[in-house]
């Protein structure tokens, strides 16, 4: 029986992060580490059926504790991060822009030069299959007409807030680290994320 691929899932605690987590865990063949800092928009009750798992492990920490984070690559044999963790919501964002740069940029910068170095590290079997998944949003590309329009993998970047600004900056740190660096890299920018809340904040 093959040994599980290690999976450093960042911002794991959130609404999309902690589906993520359920979702490999209980798809089998995974071992998940969950690395959240727990803000506003963190909660384990939404992991608790992952508590005891041999499969699943929680890490409260920082993005930009590279320390940490070069530790847990290690220590775990991580092949996949998969980067979730952000500032989110354009309201929050236009009330305190601070933490949207601090997080969305300049932890996804010291995340991406702490993977550099892990994957530098590597054998060239285990160098050829590791990926550093970033996951974006469509708000990058600005607005659409309320009724009307699509984005596409051609539509140009065109930030319309401090979020969309901070997530496009974090994209193109990504690319460019591929670019530059050789990190091998996949990029989502996906549209708004809806489903059933499986827990209530009291």
């Amino acid at each position: 029986m093959s040994e599980p691929l290690s999976v450093l899932v960042t911002g794991g605690a959130g609404f999309i992060g902690s589906a993520l987590c359920r979702h490999l865990v209980r798809s089998g063949g995974y071992r998940v580490i969950n690395l959240d800092k727990l803000t506003y928009a963190g909660n384990l009750a939404s992991l608790a059926e992952l508590e005891g798992s041999p499969c699943y492990r929680f890490v409260r920490g920082d993005i930009a504790d590279g320390g940490l984070v070069g530790s847990l690559l290690d220590e775990e044999r991580v092949e996949i991060v998969m980067h979730l963790a952000a500032e989110t919501h354009v309201d929050r964002s236009i009330d305190g822009p601070a933490d949207f740069i601090e997080t969305n940029i300049v932890g996804t910068f010291r995340l991406l030069n702490t993977a550099l170095a892990y994957w530098r590290s590597l054998d060239p079997r285990r160098r050829a299959g590791f990926r550093f998944h970033h996951v974006s949003t469509d708000e990058v590309f600005g607005d659409l007409p309320f009724d009307s329009g699509i984005f596409t993998e051609e539509s140009p970047y065109d930030p319309s807030s401090p979020y969309s600004a901070s997530k496009a900056a974090s994209d193109h740190l990504v690319r460019a680290w591929h670019h530059t660096y050789g990190l091998p890299v996949v990029l989502s920018n996906c549209s708004n994320n809806y489903g059933p809340s499986i827990f209530r904040k009291s």
